[in-house]
């Protein structure tokens, strides 16, 4: 959006106002809980996206035999895992990022159409390998492999040389140089877990989120534009799924979907808790398009004769996003509290996935004398959740005219 000319009256010409963007990201960087939350987010955000960059078991470039070698690099577009999805999307960003960089680069001494265009062309090329790669075992135990390099070779692991499926070690070691947050009941290191648990925790986090958003966003707009019979029957059976404890719901829901031996994968945890997690969305956006629909703008686009859904889409929705976008905020910190309570409990992602949750569940039987699993998934969790808080409350503040 442009932003608008006003004249200046003591010096007759115009001055530019600042666009509402601008405005928004001056009231926001203004408090300072809210940028802290950001930081935290973005930290977050890097550690998971960059996770194979500093915590890999595989060498990512290795001088053998005169031979230039990555082994780490077939494992971007096919890792080891049972939740490649995730892993997939997450290596597929961190890839995209130099895409990005070199179209900034490009749109400097050419068009930027023209850069928007082979940048698509780029992502859509690199999406090939993630397709065609199979998977594929490697249990070579490439740090003994490299110990005894002749002359002139080398190699180049990441910051923290480990995987977090290894077993590198003896169960449950203290906190130490090699493994700066211990080991778990298996010998496996927990900082390389918790490095890959955090895009455990993103993923669930945000998707389960965005589908809770789809969900009441569409049920919020129709229930409150519709009004009538519409409206009564959708809110009588938000306020049925209300009265569930979320919590309790969750575990039966997850129950229910391992008895008829569904795998418990992330996928299925995104899935229950976005399907649960839309009622108070739901009813926060009927209330939204309430006020809404009674103003002359409504009025005037009926009058036109728009089709509803037009009205719904292009209309109502632009202007009540405020409130949609500060509840995504505190629905993520919903999720990632959700998602670590129930894999806890044993209801969540299933082993060997790295999750926050799990590696608290390992110091269960005894906290104290496994207190670094124990600290450091719980310091996780507690900067996870404080993080997307302080964001929201402080859009929460930029949005709300009143605050």
């Amino acid at each position: 959006m442009m932003s608008e000319k006003s004249s200046n009256p003591e010096t007759g010409g115009f001055f530019q106002e600042p666009s509402p963007w601008k405005n928004a990201w001056t009231l926001f960087r203004s408090d300072g809980l809210a940028l802290c939350g950001l930081g935290g987010i973005l930290f977050l955000l890097a550690v998971a996206i960059f996770a194979p960059l500093l915590a890999n078991g595989r060498p990512w470039l290795l001088y053998q035999n005169e031979i230039f070698s990555s082994p780490a690099l077939r494992y971007l577009f096919a890792p080891d895992s049972t939740e490649q999805v995730v892993e997939k999307i997450f290596n597929y960003i961190l890839l995209l990022l130099p895409l990005i960089l070199l179209e900034r680069i490009l749109a400097r001494f050419t068009r930027r159409n023209i850069a928007r265009w082979v940048l698509a062309v780029m992502a859509l090329l690199l999406l090939l390998p993630f397709l065609s790669i199979g998977q594929k075992l490697d249990k070579t135990d490439w740090r003994a492999a490299t110990s005894n390099l002749k002359k002139g070779e080398f190699v180049l692991f990441a910051p923290l040389p480990y995987g977090p499926f290894e077993n590198v070690t003896e169960p449950y070691e203290k906190f130490s140089w090699p493994h700066p947050f211990g080991t778990d009941q298996i010998g496996r290191d927990v900082m390389a877990r918790m490095i890959y648990g955090a895009r455990v925790s993103l993923a669930v986090g945000i998707f389960a989120t965005l589908l809770a958003m789809a969900v009441g966003v569409s049920v919020g707009l129709l229930s409150g534009y519709l009004g009538g019979a519409v409206d009564i029957v959708v809110m009588r059976v938000v306020e049925i799924m209300i009265c569930f404890p979320t919590f309790l719901l969750l575990l039966i829901l997850m129950m229910v979907m391992m008895d008829y031996k569904f795998q418990q994968s992330i996928l299925l945890v995104i899935a229950v808790l976005g399907l649960t997690g839309w009622t108070g969305l739901s009813r926060l956006v009927r209330g939204e398009v309430l006020k809404q629909r009674v103003l002359p703008y409504i009025q005037a686009c009926e009058a036109l004769g728009l089709p509803r859904w037009r009205i719904m889409i292009f209309h109502l929705l632009p202007n009540v996003t405020g409130p949609i976008l500060v509840s995504f905020t505190f629905g993520v910190a919903g999720a990632i509290l959700s998602e670590s309570g129930l894999s806890f409990l044993g209801f969540g992602v299933r082993d060997p996935t790295a999750s926050w949750g799990e590696l608290l569940r390992q110091a269960f039987s005894d906290p104290f004398s496994y207190y670094h699993l124990t600290i450091c998934p719980g310091a996780a969790i507690f900067i996870a959740v404080c993080a997307f808080n302080f964001a929201g409350e402080g859009l929460r503040r930029v949005m709300d005219p009143k605050a």
